[in-house]
Parts: C-alpha cells; sequence; structure tokens
C-alpha cells in the first residue's frame, strides 16, 4: 500500500510542484489537499492519511496553530513541517509542538521524499542545522534567549513585525483584530524589556530571526 500523504498550502503552484515530485516515486500517493488549516482540519476528520505536509504561513488557522490542533485530534498522525522559513525561526518550535519533521521548500525537492519515507516509520527527520541547534539548546548552560520566552503566537508576532509588516497587515495574516495585535505588540516589548518596532527588528536581525 503507498503512503497517504496529505499536502497543505495556500499557493496552488506549491501544492503543484510538490505533487510532481512526490508522483515521481511509486510508494507515495498525493491522496488530499488543502488551501488552509481549517479545510485541513475537516478533511483529516472525514478520512485516513498516514502523514501530512504542512506549511507554517497560512491565512486564518496558521501551520503552527493547525499542528497543535492536528495533535490534538490525531495525536499518532505523522506532521512534516515544510516551510519557507529557515530552519532557525521555527525548526525547534515545531518539533516541540509535535511535529515529525521540518524542512524547507528550498530543500524539498532533495529532501522530501526521504523525510517521508522516514517519518512514516515511527522515525524524526531534522536536518543537519536543525540537529545542531537542539544540540545547543540541550548543553547550554545559560539563559535562553529572550525570544525564547515568548509563547508561539508572540514569536509569530515578532518576526512579522521585524519582518516590516504592519499591525494592520499582521491582524489580517492572522485573521486577528488591529487591538489583539497591538496587545500582542505590548506584551512582546515587555517580555524582551524593549521600547519599540526598531529595536524589536535590531533584535531579530542580530539573532537570525529574519
Amino acid at each position: 500500500m503507498p503512503i497517504k500523504i496529505i499536502i497543505t498550502d495556500d499557493h496552488t503552484i506549491v501544492r503543484e510542484g510538490l505533487k510532481q515530485i512526490l508522483n515521481e516515486t511509486q510508494d507515495i500517493k498525493v491522496a488530499g489537499e488543502a488551501a488552509n488549516g481549517q479545510e485541513l482540519l475537516k478533511i483529516l476528520r472525514e478520512g485516513h492519511y498516514d502523514i501530512v505536509l504542512l506549511d507554517i504561513s497560512m491565512p486564518g488557522l496558521n501551520g503552527l496553530d493547525a499542528l497543535k490542533q492536528i495533535k490534538s485530534i490525531k495525536p499518532d498522525l505523522p506532521v512534516l513541517v515544510l516551510s519557507m522559513h529557515p530552519a532557525e525561526q521555527y525548526a525547534v518550535r515545531v518539533l516541540r509542538a509535535g511535529a515529525s519533521g521540518y524542512l524547507t521548500k528550498e530543500s524539498a525537492s532533495d529532501e522530501l521524499i526521504n523525510a517521508i519515507r522516514k517519518i512514516v516509520t515511527g522515525r524524526k527527520y531534522i536536518s543537519q542545522t536543525v540537529a545542531e541547534k537542539l544540540a545547543l539548546e540541550l548543553n547550554a548552560d545559560k539563559e535562553k534567549p529572550l525570544h525564547e520566552t515568548l509563547s508561539d503566537r508572540e514569536y509569530q508576532i515578532l518576526v512579522l513585525i521585524a519582518s516590516g509588516k504592519t499591525l494592520t497587515e499582521i491582524a489580517g495574516n492572522l485573521t486577528l483584530s488591529v487591538k489583539t495585535i497591538s496587545t500582542y505588540r505590548t506584551r512582546i516589548l515587555k517580555k524582551m524589556n524593549m521600547d519599540n518596532n526598531a529595536q524589536l527588528t535590531y533584535y531579530a536581525i542580530l539573532n537570525g530571526l529574519v
């Protein structure tokens, strides 16, 4: 029986590209696709799949939030996160949230099939970069970096602010009110002992978050 996979990405061209890569194999079958987190959860409740391929940056229910919900309804279903964000930004967070692996879209054509085959056997798939980052965290005897004290949502908003997005743009991206985003921003500034977006951006650049 082929491995049944569902692809989740809000860009049709990305989904088509991934299907093209996967259709070259005999043992992997693209059995479904979703354009956002809400659509994915609905499909998962109605059918059986062996693995989920999940994007991080999607409008509405983003990949990180969708991952947490997947793990609450189907805790044993493997999830491979495929993102445009460098591993340094999100890999450790998604692995902590229950993902079985993390790949950048840049490396997908070379690593995707091997990653899927490894994950469906119950193992994790992480790149050398992620492995080194995890090792550093385990061996670190110093305090956590400031951004590690943020919740997943706060961290997500920090990255968007540092990327130059306005509060209105962030609100639209995450389907939240501008007031809610402003509250998160205030909380982030307080936690990181900073005064403005320029300081947040400078910190994010120094720490390789953008």
